[in-house]
């Protein structure tokens, strides 16, 4: 027994050994004999299928700037991809061939991966692949098919649990039939889309999905737990059906055009793990009160108007790791509950309407990389903490209220890569413990007000790929040791007070594409040396003071892209020829500059230039060289002598592809055969305003958005022809020879349009009828010979903000109803034959955001009651401004800006700009009587008032005194009597007053602005008395006969200064009574941007 138990023990190991082979061979053959091969159909199928397509490689292409400007690397996803059915062989089992997955129970295909297999070529309906019917999951991702529309025919794979044809060049409608896929899993149609642009347009091409077809798939998908559809344009509100999909897992609607409001219930889902809805700008929505047990991790609601405050509840979502609330309507103050998300690494909180203090909490997130609170109106100190958030990479704190100084802790951030505190930093040097930052490749310390010169100790971060300090206030030259950082992709020193020369080494920086310097004080010379090798791209020299001419060894710049000379005070004329040999120039800025252009040897090599800015140069013809520029996408020859004709063979400059053509302030006279159309069929602007042109009036492309053909001398009619112009937002056709009627067409338009017809010779009625849905945004037709009444149906264009009708022959009592027009910001009727009350006690009238009207001139009469001005808020609640952050009238693409012009005597004040917060009342020169209402103290933010040459019969009501924001005040030629108050001395910005010609008695108050009235603003008020005036207080001083001649000179008429509004401008009285003083034009010229003219 003894020896038979160590014989086991001594060869149990071999027995087992022995038995597991056995075991494991005979399973292996088991597996093997019941595994069936492909079937001979499928096999052959699938070879077809590889026939359908060709194989094409794919590359993923970024703009170039994302390299320069993103402090992240975008993915390459095609980066390992190969042509996997070229391993496919026909003596082979298809269910071994890459990328296929057969049934192992009967050989049927089931699985066909594909993805990123270099197909080419389009997917069409007769395609073999519809033949493999029992397939489960299909995945065609990231290959080429060329924008074919997805075929019917993916309906009749009714056993798909799995569809994924993201990236793959697919456009048009998706088909109905994909919501037959009842079975469906997981479904994936993102990213199909393609960019581009053809002269100032941009195009996309994408996938569409019907809201009734994305009603039928929500329907049908019950068991749906993966719905990527980003850059699927939906262009609807979502069904309410989504919120039954409770399964999902993953929800991904970004870029989809989503309208209406977004079902809440969706973030509640017990499984939703991910949920991303960015770039939907109309999409509305609330975040709910979140549950405890919740699975999600992603939750992307960039730019959409998710609105309402950050509830606490945000602590229960623990597994969040990804958070991006940024260009949202948020509001409220940060709750500290957020610092319980200690799974989160990615936070934007960017652009929203935030505020008060960050939570002392957010030091708890630990496992930050990415942080962006930038533009959300935070405040207080920035907090010390965030330079313990160790595992940063990115930091923005730029655009909020912060005060006080930078944290040194933020030194501490070793791992930081990207940092941004644009405007927000006070102290008057560069902070240097960010030197400390020795991973840092991206610095934007952009708008501060540092006041020192450019740190060299930066030059140390050898790692450094951009550094922006553009308007930052930065002094002195600019250090050579820049050229040091070898890894400098981008620098811009733009909008500084950088002076003396650019040092030449700057220029053979082994690593700088992209240099900015417009905006100093920099001199020349400039010295090009060795810069054959350079890899500069974009050079932006504008706006200095070089003071020398341009080195011809400029054009050795061979990788040169765009290159920005305006307004450097060059000696002499530029030789436009010699930017001829940079052959990779695309964007060329001379404007401001001389430019001397050769009219012959024009080379055959010249670059095809897209942007082409010669404005201001000097020119005095159509520079020849441009015949055969026929890639041309923007085009400015603005400000120049050009004269006489505009040559035939123009018409074909960038006829394909121009979209910015700026011919204005020049001296054309006439066009060389002009085709009936401009042919430009790109074109979005024309301007060719403040020419000699004597033609009939020109129709531009119909392509047209913005057309500007003031001040010239065109004549005849608007031909219909205009009418068929769809996309016309702006038409300024004023000061020109025009006549007949205004095309209905225009004004009823779909589109937000601006029409300025000002000072022609328009005349008849304006049309009955405006229709519904009317978009007009200005109106003005001043000073043209427009009859009748204004038609009530105006009332349905609810975008106006300006109605300037002024000086032309309308006869009608006040138009009570524009109280219906809820952002008319500008109303004129100066001028005209209205009469009757302005007053109805049963109109509750009041224009919320009204800031100008002028209603002089006229006949109206009656009384303005104590309440006629209660009910102007927007007027009252503006208490002040600060010119430097404020915005102009006009429209929102910023190419047409509301002016004024102002004239007097042969004087003309051109107001260039208009700011937002101008307000003005003229009602002077009509009949209005009694009392001036005591209302009119509430219009605190009122600038002009003007109520000369009425009847009133009262005191200066005393309430003047509370508009703090006054400047003009004009009372004049009515009959009031009474002490002037006292109150009105209070008034700091009082610039112009004009009481002259009452019944005022007493002394002229003393103190504040009435220091530096002249007595002008006094005379005809016999009672009056003061040392402005001849007649002294405390005498009995009687004027003479010829003493009241002089001091009446205006008795019976208005003198005024006629504030006309020019392009999309208003008419306002400020009134200076007699002359207009240099401090009166001072004070124009200082507040509002004025030209002066005689």
């Amino acid at each position: 027994m003894f020896s038979m138990g160590k014989m086991n023990h001594q060869y149990l190991p071999l027995f087992l050994a022995s038995c597991f082979f056995f075991i494991s061979h005979s399973q292996t053959f088991s597996n093997t004999s019941s595994q069936h091969h492909c079937l001979p159909d499928q096999s052959a199928h699938l070879l077809q299928l590889r026939q359908e397509f060709v194989e094409k490689r794919m590359y993923t292409e970024y703009p170039e700037y994302y390299n320069y400007y993103y402090y992240y690397d975008y993915p390459d996803y095609y980066n390992g991809s190969y042509p996997k059915v070229k391993s496919w062989k026909a003596d082979t089992d298809c269910c071994s061939w890459d990328g296929v997955t057969c049934d192992t129970q009967n050989g049927e295909v089931i699985g066909l991966d594909l993805s990123n297999s270099w197909l080419y070529g389009s997917l069409n309906s007769n395609s073999t692949l519809f033949s493999f019917r029992h397939l489960r999951k299909l995945k065609l991702a990231l290959n080429n098919f060329t924008f074919s529309t997805i075929p019917s025919e993916f309906g009749q794979l009714v056993r798909l649990t799995h569809l994924n044809l993201s990236r793959s060049f697919l456009h048009g409608r998706i088909p109905s039939e994909i919501s037959w896929l009842s079975n469906l899993v997981s479904l994936d149609l993102s990213f199909n889309y393609f960019e581009y642009f053809v002269g100032g347009d941009y195009y996309e091409k994408l996938l569409d999905l019907r809201r009734i077809d994305l009603e039928a798939l929500v329907q049908n998908m019950t068991c749906l737990r993966e719905l990527h559809l980003e850059d699927v344009n939906i262009s609807s509100s979502l069904p309410q059906s989504l919120a039954n999909l409770s399964s999902l897992t993953s929800l991904s609607l970004s870029s989809c055009y989503l309208q209406g409001e977004f079902p809440s219930d969706i973030f509640l889902f017990p499984k939703i793990q991910a949920i991303d809805l960015s770039y939907n700008p109309k999409l509305v929505g609330f975040l709910p009160k979140f549950q405890y047990r919740s699975s999600l991790k992603k939750l992307c609601l960039f730019d959409t108007i998710i609105f309402g405050e950050l509830p606490s509840s945000i602590s229960n979502l623990k597994s969040l790791n990804h958070l991006d609330l940024g260009f949202s309507n948020f509001s409220g103050a940060i709750p500290p509950s957020i610092g319980n998300l200690s799974q989160l690494t990615y936070l934007s909180l960017s652009y929203n309407n935030f505020h008060g203090q960050l939570p002392s909490t957010l030091e708890n997130l630990k496992s930050l990389k990415y942080l962006n609170l930038g533009s959300s109106n935070f405040s207080g100190a920035i907090p010390p903490f965030i330079g313990n958030l160790s595992q940063l990479t990115y930091l923005s704190l730029s655009y909020n209220n912060f005060h006080g100084q930078l944290p040194s802790t933020l030194g501490n951030l070793a791992k930081l890569t990207a940092l941004k505190l644009n405007n927000i930093l006070y102290s008057q040097e560069v902070p240097s413990f960010l030197g400390n930052l020795t991973q840092l490749e991206f610095l934007s310390l952009s708008q501060n007000n540092f006041s020192c010169g450019f740190p060299i100790w930066l030059t140390n971060n050898t790692k450094l790929r951009s550094i922006d300090f553009s308007g930052s206030q930065l002094k002195g030259p600019i250090p050579s040791e820049i050229c040091r950082l070898p890894n400098l992709s981008v620098l811009d020193l733009s909008y500084n007070s950088l002076t003396k020369t650019i040092p030449s080494a700057l220029f053979t920086t082994p690593s700088l594409s992209i240099l900015h310097l417009d905006y100093n004080q920099l001199t020349g010379p400039l010295k090009f040396q060795n810069i054959s090798t350079s890899p500069l791209k974009v050079l932006s020299l504008g706006e200095n003071k070089l003071n020398e001419s341009i080195p011809r060894s400029i054009a050795n710049f061979t990788k040169l892209q765009e290159l920005d000379l305006f307004s450097v005070n060059l000696k002499g004329k530029v030789e436009l020829d010699i930017f001829f040999e940079l052959k990779e120039l695309r964007d060329l800025d001379l404007s401001g500059n001389k430019v001397m252009v050769s009219k012959t040897n024009i080379p055959s090599t010249i670059p095809k230039f897209s942007y082409l800015y010669l404005s201001s140069c000097d020119l005095l013809e159509f520079p020849k060289f441009l015949e055969a520029q026929n890639e041309l996408q923007f085009l400015d020859l603005s400000n120049n002598k050009i004269e006489g004709e505009l040559p035939k063979w123009f018409w074909n400059v960038g006829k394909e592809t121009l979209g910015y053509l700026n011919l204005s302030f020049n001296l054309l006279s006439k066009f060389e055969h002009p085709p009936i159309v401009l042919p430009w069929k790109k074109l979005y602007l024309l301007d060719l305003s403040s020419n000699m042109l004597q033609e009939s009036f020109p129709i531009p492309p119909l392509s047209t958005n913005y057309f500007f053909a003031s001040k010239n001398n065109f004549t005849g009619s608007i031909p219909p022809m205009i009418c068929k112009m769809h996309a016309l937002e702006v038409l300024d056709v004023s000061n020109n020879q025009l006549i007949g009627q205004i095309p209905q067409c225009l004004l009823n338009s779909s589109n937000s349009i601006v029409l300025s017809m000002r000072n022609n010779h328009f005349q008849g009625n304006l049309p009955e009828t405006f229709i519904n849905g009317c978009s007009l945004r200005t109106l003005d037709l001043n000073h043209n010979q427009i009859e009748g009444k204004i038609p009530r149906s105006l009332v349905k264009c609810q975008m106006l903000e300006v109605l300037n009708l002024g000086n032309n022959k309308l006869n009608d009592a006040f138009p009570f109803w524009l109280e219906s027009l809820p952002e008319l910001r500008i109303l004129v009727l100066r001028a005209n034959g209205f009469q009757g009350p302005i007053w109805d006690p049963h109109v509750n009238f009041g224009l919320s955001k009204l800031h100008v009207i002028d209603l002089s001139h006229n006949n109206f009469s009656g009384k303005l009651p104590s309440e006629f001005f209660q009910n102007w808020s927007a007027i009252s609640r503006v208490t002040g401004y600060d010119k430097s952050e404020s915005r102009y009238m006009g429209n929102a693409s910023n190419y047409y800006i509301d002016s004024l012009t102002i004239v007097n005597k042969g004087v003309e004040l051109e107001l260039v700009k208009i700011l937002t917060i101008f307000t003005a009342i003229d009602l002077s020169d009509n009949r209005f009587s009694r009392e001036i209402p005591d209302s009119v103290g509430n219009l605190k933010g009122l600038i002009v008032l003007n109520l000369s040459c009425n009847k009133f019969m009262s005191h200066i009501p005393s309430s003047l005194g509370n508009i703090i924001a006054l400047e003009s005040l004009d009372l004049s030629q009515n009959s009031l009597f009474g002490e002037i108050p006292q109150q009105l001395t209070s008034l700091t910005f009082l610039e112009y007053l004009n009481l002259s010609q009452n019944q005022l008695f007493g002394s002229i108050p003393q103190g504040g602005q009435f220091l530096t009235f002249q007595s002008s603003s006094f005379e005809g008020n016999f009672g009056l008395c003061g040392f402005q005036l001849s007649k002294k207080c405390g005498n009995n001083e009687i004027p003479t006969s010829e003493m009241r001649h002089e001091s009446s000179l205006g008795e019976g008429f208005c003198w005024k200064v006629v504030v006309i509004g020019y392009t999309c401008g208003l008419v306002i009285g400020l009134l200076t009574g007699h002359v207009v003083t240099s401090r009166r034009t001072d004070w124009l010229m200082r507040n509002f941007g004025v030209n002066l003219r005689r």
